[in-house]
């Protein structure tokens, strides 16, 4: 039977590969008030395995919107569209920056649906991400 919970080593080598940063928002876990989550990309509830081409760090506001979610509506084309999957696509692909570095744009129907459905461009993070490129801290 397959090992539903993350292990030490698991957690270890997907906060080591991500960088400390959550794949979805690119927050560092370093200015993060609540620990980052190692996250099913395709939920254990549709099937997803626990294993490390299936799992993503996470921060808490991400992993919570995303939940159980792998699809979302896409605005642009008005149909729905797969979330990013940080194993199979690479983030600058689906993903740009605006000017100040404030605000997520999602450049493919997979990058818009997945700014909206885990928020990406939530309040708080588009206040700290402000104060971190102004310490240059940000991005990433």
């Amino acid at each position: 039977m397959p090992e539903r919970r993350v292990t030490a080593e698991q957690r270890r080598i997907v906060t080591e590969r991500a960088n400390n940063c959550c794949e979805y928002c690119l927050s560092q876990s370093r200015f993060a008030t609540e620990s980052f989550s190692v996250e099913h990309i395709i939920p254990r509830f549709l099937s997803g395995q626990t294993e490390l081409k299936n799992l993503a760090l996470a921060c808490q506001g991400c992993n919570g919107h995303k939940h159980i979610r792998i699809r979302e509506y896409d605005s642009v084309t008005g149909k729905d569209a797969p979330l990013y999957h940080p194993r199979m696509q690479k983030w600058n692909d689906d993903f740009r920056w605006n000017d100040d570095f404030t605000l997520i744009i999602g450049m493919t129907p997979t990058g818009r649906a997945t700014v909206e459905a885990l928020k990406l461009n939530r309040e708080g993070l588009v206040n700290l991400r402000g104060v971190l490129y102004a310490a240059g801290k940000h991005p990433p």
